[in-house]
């Protein structure tokens, strides 16, 4: 007999893992608290960006490199564009310098043979004219990388489970853990063999004994439209990360609408995902402050959007997945911490080791862990605000 899974959320985590749970034969039950993709999760924007630069991390180099892999099949497996390979530019003001993340990165994605273009400020103001070659001196391009519709991809894996007899719920929003099974506000239960907790931000709110080494953070991004989005297209404005060990910047070129996002992976504020999402009133400036000093053609351009992107931030930045000995037969994969969605093709089968038991290379990274005074805090929040 086939074994039962209900999976709570359909976001990158829960959809990724329920096709891969299907083509294993399980029979899969997926349950969203609104329409899927639901529009204040953070799998759904625009855009995310795909890359295998990390620094000298062996195990989420080799997981953004067969991620890559993987994103070019689901462009063929598919028949449509979700991953465009315009390049990943990193670029500091600094000279590249053992230690940083630019240095370490090229470093370490050389030795893997990867075909990397140097961008001093002399190439940097011949190829990519619209940065300001005279603040950013030193950096490379990497050609294997770039980004991937992020909306769009879920939609599209949610439409390919239903195809493949995934059942999936939307308006089922979660009241509480049974044996086996979930509560939805509706009333309904809903029981498998195992369940999987896949609610992103909405994590640590259901489930509060890991309060303690996760939380939810808000990172705004803001959506310009520039006059002639051409000039903001690679190869002249791929995916790029502006002095990003240091500041967080980091954008992308215009999509087909003409709208180019910029976004900062830095420090965030603790929020709490079942209140109003509210954007600070300064951000805006701080914004086309960098703006100014970095993409002088973007500084001035309208604003056409605004989004607040909640984290599930762990302690570590490192991810969380495996079983919850809290709760029988419950697995949590969660703590996307901001750099999850890169990893869409691979996550699936990672979240699937763990919930049958079997060995995976990776997902040891990614098991349940205590808090210690040497663990890296890799989370960046401020205190809770709100």
């Amino acid at each position: 007999m086939a074994r039962s899974i209900v999976i709570v959320g359909a976001g990158e985590f829960g959809l990724t893992a329920a096709l891969e749970l299907r083509r294993r034969g399980w029979n899969v039950t997926v349950l969203d608290q609104g329409t899927v993709p639901h529009p204040d999760a953070a799998s759904t924007d625009i855009s995310k960006v795909v890359r295998s630069d990390y620094s000298a991390d062996v195990i989420y180099t080799e997981m953004g490199e067969a991620a890559i892999t993987g994103w070019r099949n689901w462009n063929a497996d598919f028949g449509t564009t979700l991953y465009h390979e315009d390049g990943y530019l990193v670029m500091t003001t600094e000279p590249m310098k053992p230690g940083g993340f630019e240095h370490d990165s090229f470093e370490f994605q050389g030795a893997r043979g990867h075909a990397l273009h140097r961008r001093r400020s002399v190439e940097l103001k011949r190829e990519h004219p619209l940065w300001n070659a005279d603040r950013y001196v030193d950096g490379y391009l990497n050609p294997a990388g770039g980004w991937a519709e992020s909306g769009r991809t879920v939609a599209v894996l949610a439409a390919h489970a239903r195809t493949l007899g995934i059942t999936i719920a939307e308006h089922a929003a979660l009241a509480g853990l049974i044996d086996h099974g979930v509560r939805t506000h509706d009333g309904r239960e809903w029981r498998g063999d195992t369940v999987l907790m896949a609610i992103g931000a909405w994590t640590p709110a259901h489930l509060p004994h890991l309060q303690d080494v996760m939380w939810a953070t808000g990172q705004t991004v803001l959506h310009f439209k520039p006059d002639d989005p051409s000039h903001f297209r690679a190869p002249a404005f791929p995916v790029w990360a502006a002095d990003i060990g240091r500041t967080g910047w980091y954008g992308f070129p215009a999509n087909a609408d003409g709208i180019v996002k910029v976004a900062n992976h830095g420090v965030g504020v603790r929020v709490n995902p079942m209140e109003p999402r509210i954007i600070p009133p300064d951000t805006e400036e701080k914004f086309r402050a960098f703006l100014r000093t970095t993409f002088p053609a973007l500084a001035g351009v309208p604003l056409a959007a605004s989004r607040l992107c909640l984290y599930c931030d762990t302690f570590d930045g490192d991810f969380w997945i495996d079983l919850d000995p809290a709760h029988a037969g419950l697995v949590v994969a969660a703590g996307d911490s901001g750099h999850a969605f890169k990893f869409a093709p691979v996550l699936g089968g990672i979240i699937a080791d763990v919930v049958e038991g079997k060995p995976n290379r990776w997902a040891a990274r990614f098991r349940r862990r205590a808090r210690s005074a040497a663990s890296r805090e890799g989370a960046r929040a401020t205190s809770k605000s709100r």
